[in-house]
């Protein structure tokens, strides 16, 4: 005689020979055996984690630190993680029964205030990464040639500026002429409307600041983009 196994498909038990069908009471209850059981799993797979020593997890993080090896790999590690944390979170208060349950309170309890915890700190980290990806950045367009920093502000205008620049500095930023400074040669009470700077970044943000104020037609120049370097 064939074996028969308690399903919920009840097709499935009535081909199973003459075994009796399960009574809908008994299935409720059966499918409601399932629910908790699959609520107690990820309730102590949480509180596990929640109670782990920090340093039986110090050396794995360290490790992921020094593969990490740019600011943008770190950040993306530690996205992911407060993501995580905030999965967890999300997953507790849409379950409020197992915080109030008397069996899973403490280990659903202790698992929302590590994730609490622990996104709060990643939350810290995250901010301190992204200014510093945003003051790397910052010094990376400062050194770029002039040509590169022409080109990264001007966008779609890259070769009339750069054409422009050739003709009025040579593509020199510490370049002078009277009262005329830098790339683009702007006099003192341009300087003073849309700004100057050391760097070529500076320098071609304030040309391309003057440029879009004119019309974005090279009029305030003497030197055009028709200019052949």
């Amino acid at each position: 005689m064939p074996v028969c196994v308690v399903l919920f498909d009840r097709a499935t038990r009535a081909a199973c020979g003459s075994r009796a069908a399960v009574p809908v009471q008994e299935e409720t209850v059966l499918r409601a055996l399932l629910v908790a059981l699959l609520a107690f799993v990820l309730v102590t797979q949480a509180a596990a984690a929640a109670t782990q020593d920090a340093p039986a997890t110090a050396p794995r993080n360290a490790k992921q630190e020094r593969e990490a090896e740019t600011l943008d790999e770190r950040l993306a590690q530690k996205l992911a993680a407060a993501r995580r944390y905030r999965g967890t979170i999300a997953f507790f208060e849409n379950r409020r029964s197992l915080l109030s349950s008397d069996e899973h309170r403490e280990n659903a309890a202790l698992a929302v205030r590590n994730a609490e915890r622990r996104l709060a700190e990643l939350s810290g980290t995250i901010r301190v990464l992204r200014r510093a990806i945003a003051a790397h950045e910052t010094r990376r367009r400062e050194a770029a040639s002039p040509k590169a920093a022409i080109c990264n502000v001007f966008g779609r205008y890259c070769r009339e500026a750069v054409a422009v620049a050739w003709c009025e500095s040579r593509l020199t930023p510490t370049a002078q002429n009277g009262e005329y400074l830098g790339l683009f040669q702007m006099g003192s009470y341009e300087r003073q409307l849309f700004g100057h700077g050391p760097t070529a970044r500076a320098q071609a943000e304030a040309a391309h600041t003057y440029f879009v104020r004119s019309g974005r037609d090279w009029s305030p120049w003497s030197c055009k983009p028709g200019y052949v370097m």
